[in-house]
């Protein structure tokens, strides 16, 4: 099939299915809503078209203010971390390569817990974010250091040095959620990933992120293909490997920071997503990129939806339901790749 068709189809009917998505989702909620009273409020929003008003203002709360950003949200944020998760696998040559694996989402949380702790008061969110970034590098330079310390960044030790560094950096974050006092609460629900109480303010924080860290992996996705073939394939083709790795692992380890930063950690996300469309499209990153990254936009959307409606009256935290999903299939894989060490 030809690239393109192939493109136009995954990406056709991704986009299908998340705009279902979106309708199911801002039916579901402890306030039944129609889909004709929810197709008449966001016209009457989104095109500021005269419609008479034969909704409550607490149906056009629910669904415009809550509900909504919501759900635009998780598809942000499940865009963004499957894009990062493309992103490590693919620069690192790792199927089990992930954000949440190698610590990097903690050394995020662990950053953004301490300038939440130092209660900065001017540009907050800023500050937040830029501190989850530091945190973020911080942890993946120390995982490849400790990776590189053993067979060149093999998969073993790539992923026993994210679980050491994550270990190390949970110690900090306990101690961190100690020193917390009021804050505990809130560090300790952060940590686990949250999309409650979000507003239209943290959707517009993370777009120019989303939209940026895109644009960019997307225009490397050449550079992505090549550097399948091996390091020294890419070097003999013209790549400056070590200065697209960086850039890259740059980019990814922002998406990560500036998500985390909003909604706390949300784990495997990165791991799932990238792994099962690359068994479904192929690894030519042209189509893997975008498809991977509707992809998580949709998985975030419906693991969001369960967390607040799988249990009446109450929600449990989104990063519960990804490991649920995402642990298993980590096991899986890691079983798969060390049979095959093995035969």
């Amino acid at each position: 099939m030809n690239k393109n068709k192939k493109l136009f189809l995954w990406m056709g009917g991704l986009f299908l299915f998340l705009l279902i998505s979106i309708v199911i989702s801002l039916r579901i909620g402890s306030v039944g809503v129609t889909i004709h009273t929810i197709y008449r409020i966001l016209v009457s929003h989104l095109f500021s078209i005269p419609l008479e008003v034969d909704w409550s203002t607490g149906q056009e709360a629910i669904i415009w203010n809550l509900r909504l950003p919501r759900i635009l949200l998780a598809m942000v944020v499940g865009g963004m971390l499957s894009l990062a998760g493309v992103a490590f696998q693919g620069i690192l040559q790792n199927p089990l390569a992930d954000p949440y694996i190698l610590g990097v989402s903690s050394g995020a949380a662990l950053g953004a817990a301490i300038s939440i702790l130092l209660q900065t008061q001017r540009l907050f969110i800023l500050s937040t974010s830029i501190s989850a970034f530091i945190g973020a590098m911080a942890s993946l330079g120390f995982v490849l250091w400790l990776a590189n310390l053993q067979s060149r960044q093999k998969n073993e030790a790539l992923i026993l040095a994210g679980v050491v560094v994550q270990s190390l950096i949970g110690a900090l974050l306990t101690f961190a959620i100690a020193l917390s006092g009021e804050q505990m609460q809130t560090i300790i629900f952060w940590m686990m990933g949250s999309l409650a109480n979000k507003e239209w303010l943290d959707i517009g924080i993370l777009l120019p992120y989303f939209i940026f860290g895109f644009a960019f992996l997307w225009t490397q996705h050449k550079e992505f293909n090549v550097m399948a073939l091996g390091e020294r394939a890419a070097i003999h083709l013209g790549v400056d490997v070590n200065k697209k790795k960086w850039m890259i692992l740059l980019v990814a380890s922002l998406l990560t920071a500036t998500a985390v930063s909003i909604v706390g950690i949300i784990g495997f996300v990165g791991l799932v997503i990238p792994h099962m469309l690359r068994i479904l499209t192929g690894p030519d990153h042209r189509i893997l990129i975008p498809v991977s990254t509707i992809a998580g936009a949709i998985f975030l959307l419906w693991a969001d939806t369960i967390a607040r409606s799988i249990l009446p009256g109450r929600e449990i935290p989104i990063g519960v339901v990804t490991a649920l999903i995402g642990a298993p299939f980590f096991a899986y894989l890691l079983r798969q790749g060390l049979r095959r060490k093995s035969l």
